[in-house]
């Protein structure tokens, strides 16, 4: 599914960007997807890191480094940097950082203005390249892929939190989608696309949906017993959250419906909002059949001060 790049609704690699490089990339292991969370990020793009890794993990480019020393820090990742502790490795490697040096450019990469105090350590950067004997066009690249990273790249850590939510995600959709579209329903605004679209992404993958109705809707969607989605009052336009949740309360008072409906009563009863008494509130009714009968068995009419 990832590899196909369906990922409507999936954490964090359901923008359009990501849904370009799943195909291209075609993860196989975990570990795929934390590189296809940290790729597609500022940092990766501005340090043109993306097309040479996609390139290098498809067999169109070998894979080099631009010093020996770097290896062991990129073999992982194809020779290309992508995590924000590379880049710290690398700076302790090829210009000879010291460990306060390196926190200094960590703390630059975090900073939301970093790009300023990496434009002063990059005079550093290239003065102790100079020292290893790295100049001209390699150490250009290098100092590239590491300024680069002023905006924005992830720590390895992080993709790898990430990759783990997107992954859950992705499972949750594939095995259980109408909870996983339940869920999403239930939790708007998020993500990048309306609720209109999530909808019909759940329909393609053959997931039902049942209309509003004010007898058996709660204020949520809910997956009801045979695996349809019940759209929720949540949904009604002009509806506020206050008075929507008050009808959801309402219309099925589970102990009210089942004794109205086993003793056929016409008589008095109580309101289930406020407890008031209204001898005209309750009123039986013929059972229909219906998925959830003891939803409209019987029907609840409260004075209109319960919904305030």
């Amino acid at each position: 599914m990832l590899r196909a790049a369906d990922t409507i609704g999936v954490f964090q690699v359901e923008s359009r960007a990501q849904m370009a490089t799943l195909p291209r990339l075609r993860p196989e292991k975990f570990y795929d997807l934390v590189v296809e969370v940290a790729l597609i990020r500022p940092g990766p793009i501005v340090g043109q890191m993306v097309h040479p890794y996609l390139n290098r993990r498809a067999g169109r480019e070998a894979v080099a480094y631009d010093h020996p020393l770097l290896e062991p820090i990129l073999k992982r990742t194809l020779g290309v940097p992508l995590f924000q502790e590379q880049l710290l490795r690398m700076a302790m490697a090829v210009a000879g950082f010291t460990g306060g040096q390196a926190e200094d450019l960590r703390r630059a990469m975090g900073f939301k203005r970093s790009e300023k105090r990496m434009k002063q350590l990059e005079g550093l950067l290239r003065e102790g390249m100079a020292k290893h004997g790295i100049t001209g066009d390699t150490a250009d690249r290098i100092v590239l892929s590491i300024t680069s990273f002023a905006l924005y790249g992830f720590p390895e850590s992080h993709a790898a939190s990430f990759a783990l939510i997107a992954y859950a995600s992705a499972y949750f959709k594939a095995h259980y989608p109408a909870a996983f579209y339940t869920a999403l329903l239930n939790n708007q605004p998020m993500g990048f696309y309306h609720p209109a679209t999530l909808v019909k992404d759940a329909q393609r993958r053959g997931v039902r949906f049942n209309p509003i109705d004010v007898q058996i809707s709660d204020w949520d969607c809910t997956v009801e017993g045979d695996g349809a989605v019940r759209l929720g009052l949540r949904y009604v336009r002009g509806l506020r959250s206050e008075p929507g949740q008050a009808i959801a309360k309402i219309v099925s008072p589970p102990s009210l419906a089942g004794s109205q409906a086993s003793s056929g009563e016409t008589g008095s009863g109580r309101c289930p909002k406020c407890g008031c008494d209204d001898s005209s509130m309750i009123e039986a009714v013929p059972q229909a059949p219906s998925p959830r009968p003891a939803r409209t068995t019987a029907r609840v009419r409260a004075p209109i001060e319960c919904l305030r």
